[in-house]
């Protein structure tokens, strides 16, 4: 009989300091996450301030593929592109991932909506992608459609090297807050309030608009750079990402993240540990706002095992700790 496969689960949002999810907490009861952190070893941690245009789930999915880049150069755009085919062999060209959304104007600040919440189609996309493209290729960049409704991904010199914040970063925050401030960034800045009087004379946002949904009148561009090798040499077969917690995280919404989290701690923390005891070789990475801990199977002397039988972690604290 075959062993089973290395498996590796990766939870961006395990932890967050904003105020109404740090205040559920306490009361979340993890029965199996606890009981997985108890027969794992922390063996990695990554911890960064909370000014890392990266975010920890970013940087831990980046080492685990074998990606080395520097904060807010992890090229997704690049990878995607390969990945879908739309890149050429041997491609070292800069790429960017353009995500529409809404930005949202207050008194004082202009504030980033989450893209994955516009409920935006493949056909509104496509009209818009096509309204676009002549002012992106007027600034030497070409513009692809990717897999998702209103993400394109963007293929230009310019972004091989540029610093950009990822959107789990900069959603609910000020636009002044996140956007790249480098001189080489100054003809996006450009291109970006082109766009939004662009996207303001749409018919896709006039149907938006009689749809009762908010406007897509600008675009966030992440995920920069450029892939430096034809192949990667991850380390490990590639985590599973979940993305369980990210919606109620970005928006505080701190009894949505408890339910959440023990959705996620019943189902695929409960399957995680159901392949530890079949005896599988089992990887666990919790993730923050600042930290990402990694957690595997590791020898332990008899001292260890007795210390732990008496310090059994509780998951709120680790959480915490993110």
């Amino acid at each position: 009989m075959a062993e089973p496969l290395p498996r590796h689960l990766l939870i961006p949002f395990a932890g967050r300091g904003s105020p109404a999810c740090r205040a559920a907490l306490p009361s979340l009861w993890l029965p199996n996450l606890e009981s997985l952190l108890f027969r794992l070893s922390l063996v990695e941690t990554d911890t960064q301030d909370e000014s890392t245009r990266s975010p920890p789930h970013e940087r831990a999915l980046a080492a685990a593929l074998g990606i080395s880049a520097a904060d807010g150069c992890i090229p997704w755009a690049a990878l995607e592109a390969r990945q879908i085919g739309v890149a050429e062999p041997g491609d070292r060209e800069g790429w960017g991932v353009v995500s529409l959304c809404n930005w949202q104007v207050g008194i004082d600040d202009v504030v980033l909506g989450d893209p994955a919440a516009i409920e935006i189609d493949a056909t509104e996309s496509a009209a818009l992608l096509a309204a676009a493209h002549p002012f992106f290729e007027e600034d030497g960049i070409a513009l692809h459609p990717s897999s998702t409704p209103g993400r394109w991904l963007a293929r230009a010199r310019i972004f091989d090297g540029l610093a950009t914040a990822s959107i789990d970063r900069a959603v609910g925050h000020p636009i002044s807050q996140w956007s790249p401030l480098a001189e080489a960034a100054r003809p996006l800045r450009r291109l970006q309030n082109e766009m939004q009087m662009l996207l303001y004379t749409q018919r896709v946002n006039d149907d938006r608009a009689a749809r009762g949904v908010p406007p897509i009148n600008s675009f966030w561009l992440s995920g920069t750079g450029a892939l430096q090798a034809d192949t990667l040499s991850p380390a490990a077969p590639a985590p599973t990402v979940s993305d369980a917690l990210r919606v109620a995280a970005l928006r505080d919404d701190g009894p949505g993240w408890a339910q959440a989290w023990q959705a996620l701690d019943a189902g695929a923390i409960a399957s995680l540990l159901a392949d530890y005891t079949a005896g599988a070789d089992i990887a666990l990475t919790l993730c923050g706002d600042r930290a990402a801990q990694r957690y595997a199977l590791q020898q332990r002397g008899l001292v260890g095992w007795a210390k732990s039988l008496f310090d059994r972690p509780r998951a709120a604290n680790v959480l915490e700790g993110l």
